[in-house]
């Protein structure tokens, strides 16, 4: 990973650490964390800011939190050329770069983030944060709370609003005044937005990708199975697993599994599996699986082994209250403060983020660019290669 900055940038905030965590990650708890990340896997590229007591819009107060992040590339003399990088649901700082044991997935954002790709690192310095309530280094659930122990069920609930103020802290200690691009998809689309409106003066251009102003009924539908799912698992215990067991993986895996499927296409998954049974097994027998099947399968257990239950839900239930219109007249008032030069970006398949509602957004930002990508693949199109998305990124960030 390339030092943000001189060496003497990062170490100027004093919480933002370059080798390794700060001994306050360094005592974590030894016990199980179910999917989370845990120290003793290895720091890898990220780094950890210490943003201190971070009150919610509950009235709750997270003390000393922490956001892990990555970057790649180097500020400019007046560190005007930061792009801040949003993942989505089960995402996380991992941009670029192999997966291992520090990191249990490779870069998810590769083709679009780099040397020569359409956020040049040769030219913009990246900023990847995992989310305020995530599991990859970030205060979430999995992490200790005041008595050492880790939160559990005491974690208190987060809004998009909370996320973005805790992003906002670590634009401040790394002295970037203004970002030049805050870019998301998905769940990182609705804190990209969030950005926009709340702090229009920090934000100079904006890309909401596959995203929406406020959540919709079916999307909050289908994050209520999954919560549903995970909360009825035997080992949620109420969401206090840590050290008793492997904790909620069954759970978790169905969440997956629904999930998976509204972020692919019906047409897809017939044109990929169709009713073929997955090799020599035979559905007919009652064990035998179909191949579609078998694919879910391995999403489930995919995600089971790197992600951390809790933090699931925390964010689908952060993603079930977004609105940027909350308190602020409707989501069209809310867009018109948006100062930033903006990019929206549809996926034509996407049932879950659907083009008319992700149009909702471009009609409402002054002066908006809005175009709609073409792809079989759906919701996750956002994550894979597309020629139309690479080149309205590229026309967006002029260079």
């Amino acid at each position: 990973m390339t030092i943000l900055g001189e060496h003497r940038d990062v170490a100027a905030a004093a919480s933002v650490h370059d080798g390794g965590p700060g001994p306050d990650v360094q005592t974590r708890p030894t016990g199980r964390t179910g999917g989370a990340w845990h120290p003793r896997c290895g720091v890898g590229d990220r780094r950890f800011a210490r943003l201190g007591a971070l009150e919610l819009e509950s009235g709750a107060v997270l003390e000393d939190a922490t956001l892990a992040y990555e970057s790649w590339g180097s500020l400019d003399e007046d560190h005007g050329n930061a792009v801040l990088v949003l993942h989505a649901l089960t995402g996380d700082s991992h941009v670029r770069g192999p997966a291992g044991r520090s990191h249990p997935s490779e870069g998810w954002w590769e083709e679009m983030v780099g040397p020569g790709r359409p956020i040049d690192t040769d030219h913009f310095c990246v900023i990847a944060p995992n989310v305020l309530g995530g599991c990859q280094g970030s205060t979430g659930p999995s992490s200790p709370a005041p008595d050492g122990r880790a939160y559990g069920s005491r974690f208190p609930h987060l809004t998009t609003r909370d996320q973005v103020a805790a992003e906002r802290r670590l634009r401040e200690q790394l002295r970037i005044g203004r970002w030049a691009l805050v870019i998301g998809g998905s769940m990182g689309g609705m804190r990209a937005l969030e950005w926009g409106v709340s702090h229009p003066d920090e934000v100079e251009r904006l890309a909401v990708i596959a995203s929406s102003a406020r959540a919709t009924a079916d999307q909050i539908a289908w994050n209520n199975a999954q919560i549903a799912s995970i909360r009825l698992d035997p080992e949620f215990h109420g969401g206090d697993y840590y050290d008793v067991g492997d904790g909620p993986r069954t759970g978790l895996g169905i969440a997956r599994r629904i999930a998976h499927t509204t972020y692919r296409t019906a047409e897809e998954l017939e044109d990929r599996f169709g009713n073929r049974p997955q090799g020599q097994e035979d559905p007919h027998d009652g064990r035998g699986r179909h191949q579609v099947t078998s694919y879910l399968d391995h999403h489930a257990g995919k995600l089971a082994r790197r992600f951390d239950a809790n933090s699931y839900l925390t964010l689908a239930e952060t993603m079930s209250t977004h609105d940027v219109g909350r308190g602020r007249g409707g989501v069209a008032a809310a867009l018109q403060r948006v100062t930033a030069r903006t990019l929206v970006v549809a996926i034509d398949s996407d049932r879950l983020f659907p083009p008319a509602l992700v149009q909702e957004t471009a009609l409402h930002i002054p002066g908006a660019n809005w175009h709609v990508a073409s792809s079989p693949v759906g919701h996750d199109a956002f994550l894979l290669t597309h020629p139309g998305l690479e080149e309205w990124i590229s026309d967006l960030l002029g260079v």
